[in-house]
């Protein structure tokens, strides 16, 4: 697959990698806009008159990590169809971007559970942690579940801010949920790292907030993916999906016209519709609502956006029931 230029990033060689694994690393500056930030109402409505003063203070305390700061990622630079997660893609960027802004502007996020959704790097979650109470990063594989690992380590000094609680976990969307405890692919060791504890299923359906970027661009990993999605959003808390996708051009024989693959747009057409499959009103469908991306600041500089890159609320419900 395709590779992407990093304009700004820091890109280098991890010496003594083992050529199996990803043996690139990539620092991403941010950009913080703290003009935005006291812009923003959330400051107006806490602080009033004397927000200036509280953004200084606040500034030296707690961004002062972001200032001078970038998410350092290993990675590889191409990949092929079987090792996408092991790549940076657009989408993982510009859905780092909102996590960044909601984050900076908002208490949205904090102190939350969050899942995210095969995580590839891990670097949309990684980006959470600072904020949030814990993170389950999944993904399935155990190259990708070993590069996320090495991710957070590298990343380490970011998060023991606010000492997040953050678990690598495979999660195989063609299996049922929950994950059953006493099967896996991986070796005993290995099983203890990257498997699930009871405790930690329960904790997972409590979760408020899931991620994924880049996961649609197959019909087959489409039918997955929301098959997952209605497995654990109808479970324990009431959830909500921050969808990230890029629009991929190629020309389809069965349509005999050019189409973007992974644009969810084709489920959600209207910008803001539902997506059940079915016309049976007892069974349960999804709400998606595309979100602007103008009211995003770019703080990752690293790449362009242009209008391909689209994000995505998406809720859970039965139809009956709205």
């Amino acid at each position: 697959m395709s590779s992407i230029v990093y304009r700004h990033a820091t890109t280098y060689k991890i010496p003594g990698s083992p050529s199996t694994a990803s043996d690139q690393a990539s620092t991403f500056p941010m950009n913080l806009n703290l003009n935005s930030i006291y812009d923003n109402e959330n400051w107006s409505l806490r602080f009033g008159a004397y927000k200036w003063l509280a953004l200084i203070l606040i500034t030296d305390f707690e961004f002062r990590r972001y200032l001078n700061y970038g998410f350092t990622i290993q990675h590889n630079i191409t990949s092929s169809l079987g090792n996408v997660g092991l790549q940076v893609w657009r989408a993982a960027l510009v859905l780092t971007d909102f996590v960044l802004h909601k984050s900076l502007s908002s208490s949205d996020f904090n102190d939350i559970i969050a899942l995210e959704l095969g995580a590839g790097t891990g670097l949309v979650g990684i980006a959470l942690a600072r904020v949030a109470r814990t993170v389950f990063i999944t993904d399935r594989g155990m190259e990708v579940l070993d590069n996320c690992a090495a991710n957070v380590q590298l990343n380490s000094s970011l998060l023991k801010f606010h000492e997040p609680s953050i678990h690598i976990r495979e999660l195989d969307w063609k299996e049922a949920w929950p994950p059953n405890l006493q099967t896996c692919d991986f070796s005993s060791q290995q099983r203890t790292i990257y498997s699930w504890a009871s405790s930690e299923i329960e904790e997972a359906e409590r979760a408020t907030l899931l991620l994924a970027a880049d996961v649609i661009y197959s019909d087959e990993l489409t039918d997955s993916f929301f098959g997952i999605l209605e497995r654990l959003m109808s479970q324990g808390s009431e959830k909500v999906l921050y969808l990230a996708l890029e629009k991929r051009y190629n020309f389809s024989l069965e349509e005999l016209d050019v189409v973007a693959n992974g644009s969810i747009s084709l489920f959600f057409p209207s910008g803001g519709a539902e997506y059940g499959g079915h016309d049976d009103a007892s069974l349960p469908c999804f709400v998606g609502e595309l979100i602007d991306l103008g009211h995003i600041p770019q703080y990752i500089r690293e790449y362009e956006r242009g209008k391909d890159l689209e994000i995505w609320k998406i809720t859970y419900c039965l139809k009956g029931l709205k």
